[in-house]
């Protein structure tokens, strides 16, 4: 079968498609037959080896995956040809994968496959950032940076659908439309955004800041912040990691809260699936529903990759094979 490997670690353009063996179920494993992976940012860093988790040279890239079940273990309610999307962790990038059960997950009627591949790492990235983290509420403001990118639009979607107001910081019209296609109520330029947030507030600022990049912009995120707000680290694609001041958070009695959602989620039994049964509602009425900016057949994977490290890109990418 077809997989896209990273051979050296030279960047995205360095990745080939070879043959691999097909995987072979072992027990607590689906067997699944990948229709389309989705492509994340921490993808491009393994092409370099700049990601925290790096397996040794060959691997076969991709974390998430939906497709079609193939063998699921006996008793299971996974019945072959079963739509799912899945979390691998590792290897979503080829034509069959073996998935541990409690991470794979049934795609409601009417999901593509497409669709389904853009969900399992940024929506309950998004849900795990809002619900848990940030303890949101209905009523409450969201600031969401990098608002147009995968992980952005779907925090800006279930914040909405959740029944927050939500304010996206984005750096060109092109992307103020995809956050609002998203849900976000309002838009404002990543230049001068602390001033704008002031004005569409009233000088209350906003309860909670979600931040996938990091950067320069993170000392005027925490103004941003009413008191007792949390500002949600999610990570750091403008590549600097920031730091803070404890002093600020005294003063304003405010939050700074890491989101680690991968390892807090795999090591609980069960965990996975309970943010699904959550999310599924809102999959069902539609009201999330990945914004999918470019689809690529699996020996495309280096310009997919390419595209999302040069910020060509707005919401998510996936790769069909």
């Amino acid at each position: 079968m077809r997989a896209v490997q990273v051979v050296r670690l030279e960047g995205p353009g360095a990745v080939e498609v070879r043959d691999v063996p097909e995987p072979v179920r072992r027990e607590g494993q689906v067997l699944v037959d990948v229709r389309a992976a989705g492509v994340n940012f921490p993808d491009v860093l393994q092409t370099k080896g700049l990601y925290q988790y790096q397996p040794d040279l060959p691997f076969t890239m991709g974390s998430e995956l939906a497709g079609s079940v193939r063998e699921a273990p006996d008793g299971s309610a996974l019945r072959p040809g079963d739509p799912v999307a899945a979390f691998a962790g590792i290897g979503a990038f080829q034509e069959v994968v073996a998935v541990d059960e409690q991470h794979v997950l049934p795609l409601p009627d009417g999901v593509s496959f497409a669709a389904g591949a853009g969900l399992p790492m940024n929506y309950l990235t998004a849900h795990f950032t809002l619900a848990v983290r940030g303890r949101m509420r209905a009523a409450e403001t969201v600031l969401v940076h990098g608002a147009a990118g995968g992980v952005g639009t779907a925090v800006v979607q279930l914040a909405a659908a959740l029944g927050a107001r939500v304010i996206a910081v984005v750096s060109t019209d092109a992307k103020a439309d995809v956050a609002r296609a998203a849900g976000a109520h309002e838009t404002v330029a990543v230049e001068g955004f602390r001033d704008a947030v002031k004005e569409l507030t009233d000088g209350a600022g906003v309860d909670l800041v979600v931040d996938p990049v990091g950067g320069d912009r993170f000392t005027d995120s925490l103004r941003c912040l009413a008191p007792q707000g949390r500002l949600l680290v999610v990570g750091f694609t403008a590549g600097d990691i920031p730091t803070v001041k404890v002093n600020r958070l005294l003063l304003g009695n405010t939050d700074v809260v890491g989101v680690g959602w991968g390892g807090f989620a795999l090591g609980r039994p069960g965990y996975v699936a309970q943010q699904w049964a959550e999310l599924t509602p809102h999959l069902r009425s539609g009201a999330i529903d990945p914004l999918i900016s470019a689809t690529f057949p699996l020996e495309e994977a280096a310009e997919a990759l390419t595209r999302i490290d040069e910020r060509q890109v707005t919401g998510k990418v996936v790769l069909e094979t």
